[in-house]
């Protein structure tokens, strides 16, 4: 949905990423800690919505393998307000949309629709290309409705980067949940594993994607695989994180050392918190908006394709 970079921007994974977890501590420290806390700030995006970005900032380019996490909203629209993002390309990588609020209606290129509504999860796989459009829904459009969600890009690695384009809709109903015995703390499973429970989406590279709500006071701890990059993103409330307990907040990401598994203390109600990990690619990265490729070379070529027509077009009645 978001469509970020107006030049080519080119990083080499090992300079321009943020890998806390490349030799930040010893294998053998099991429990990860804040290496970095980045506080997320209000810009505006696709048609005009609101998102609140930690990353890509000034800062630092992307969390390997991770490209780009917008907090859309939340926002409260009235009638006729709601904006998204039209009709525009990707290619060389996937966009992960989880609704909290609202609804969202895809459409693409290839003739996919669909909608995506509260506890929804889209898992798109641009790969070679795609031209699609993400609108809030008709009734969101005429009547006005809060809209919250997220939006991820996932760097696809070299080899996978020109492979068909794939959906995965996962419903809420249908998404794996841990609850611990009180109530006080739940952990969505979008991707990944936790607490012997799996995640329902199916990921190119070991991914871990969790919605994770906190009492206040509730404490669960939660197995990040080693050696993968790991950040907590809080959407709610406030988080002590990890055995040093570092305070995160509302609208705080923390960058977590490696590690086997994290502890999240809630320090609020409502507390919720987004805990993404995913294992780096060490892969260079060029992009330029919705392309994302490993080389200036490939943009040029897929600004080319886009061009020339090669994407197609949605096609509507």
């Amino acid at each position: 949905m978001s469509r970020t970079h107006s030049s080519i921007v080119s990083s080499s994974a090992s300079t321009q990423a943020a890998n806390p977890a490349a030799g930040h501590r010893a294998a053998t420290e099991r429990s990860r800690e804040v290496h970095r806390l980045v506080t997320a700030h209000r810009q505006k995006e696709g048609g005009g919505f609101v998102v609140r970005r930690p990353f890509p900032t000034a800062e630092f380019d992307h969390v390997d393998p991770f490209l780009l996490l917008d907090e859309m909203g939340p926002v409260t629209y009235g009638p006729g307000e709601a904006v998204g993002a039209p009709d525009h390309p990707h290619r060389g990588f996937e966009t992960v949309t989880y609704m909290l609020d609202g609804e969202f209606e895809h459409e693409d290129n290839a003739g996919n629709r669909g909608s995506i509504r509260p506890g929804d999860v889209q898992w798109m796989t641009a790969g070679d290309g795609v031209i699609h459009s993400e609108m809030p829904a008709r009734w969101v459009r005429e009547r006005g409705a809060r809209v919250h969600g997220f939006q991820i890009w996932v760097n696809l690695p070299a080899k996978f980067k020109r492979v068909p384009p794939r959906y995965q809709d996962v419903r809420a109903e249908a998404m794996p949940t841990w609850r611990s015995d009180d109530g006080r703390a739940t952990v969505k499973v979008i991707a990944g594993r936790a607490k012997g429970v799996e995640g329902a989406a199916q990921t190119r590279i070991p991914i871990t994607m969790l919605d994770v709500a906190l009492a206040r006071d509730a404490v669960v701890t939660l197995e990040v695989p080693g050696g993968q990059n790991a950040l907590a993103y809080v959407f709610g409330g406030a988080v002590a994180v990890g055995e040093g307990a570092r305070a995160a907040r509302d609208g705080d990401m923390a960058l977590l050392t490696d590690g086997e598994d994290v502890t999240l203390r809630a320090t609020e109600d409502g507390t919720r918190v987004l805990l993404l990990a995913g294992t780096p690619l060490h892969e260079p990265v060029a992009r330029y908006g919705p392309f994302v490729m490993n080389t200036r070379e490939e943009i040029f070529e897929a600004m080319g394709d886009y061009q020339s027509g090669r994407f197609g077009q949605i096609a509507r009645a």
